[in-house]
């Protein structure tokens, strides 16, 4: 088994450190996806029946709040961390599943309140479809807004796509190159001689 060079700094993910850098990855990507997953199952199995309230919309508000708090965490983890792409694909994929869920509740349980919000009534599956294809911008127009609320919503959902998939994007990605440059940094910071080793 060959050795680096005194005085040079292995790459991450090579020699005997691969394992150590395997490790964090998987275990950052594994609970994204479990977050994730307890988001859709909790969509899928919690009852959500109460009516659409001030107090309903007030916790709605509360999670798009959380949701950007929990972006900003992911945006400084990125930049601190020695595996930036991983963070980045962790965030990603915790942030865009949680925010469908977000706005599928809440026109599902617009829905239920009012069957006429939307131009047919919406199951879970339904609400899911309708978020899916906003996001997507698809539009196929089979389940159409109705009223000002219906329609308040989906603007809000629209607004909240044009910001997730530009300026968060781009705010991801910026995170993770700034990392990605902390870290060769500190790499070819750590493999240059000190002035002790000048002599």
């Amino acid at each position: 088994m060959t050795q680096a060079p005194p005085g040079t700094a292995a790459a991450p993910g090579h020699g005997p450190g691969a394992s150590g850098v395997r490790r964090p990855a998987t275990r950052a990507l594994l609970s994204s996806a479990a977050v994730s997953i307890v988001a859709v199952v909790g969509y899928c199995l919690l009852p959500l029946s109460s009516a659409l309230t001030s107090e309903t919309v007030l916790w709605l508000t509360g999670g798009l709040v959380a949701l950007a708090l929990l972006l900003a965490w992911h945006l400084g983890s990125i930049i601190r961390s020695p595996y930036p792409r991983v963070r980045a694909l962790a965030a990603l994929a915790t942030t865009v599943p949680l925010f469908l869920v977000l706005f599928a509740t809440t026109y599902f349980v617009m829905s239920r309140t009012d069957p006429t919000d939307f131009s047919e009534s919406l199951s879970r599956l339904d609400a899911a479809y309708y978020t899916v294809t906003i996001f997507s911008t698809v539009g196929f127009g089979d389940i159409t807004p109705v009223t000002p609320a219906a329609r308040a919503a989906t603007m809000v959902q629209m607004v909240g796509d044009v910001i997730l998939v530009g300026l968060v994007a781009q705010a991801v990605i910026g995170a993770m190159r700034q990392g990605i440059r902390r870290r060769d940094a500190q790499v070819g910071g750590d493999s240059l001689p000190t002035r002790d080793e000048d002599g």
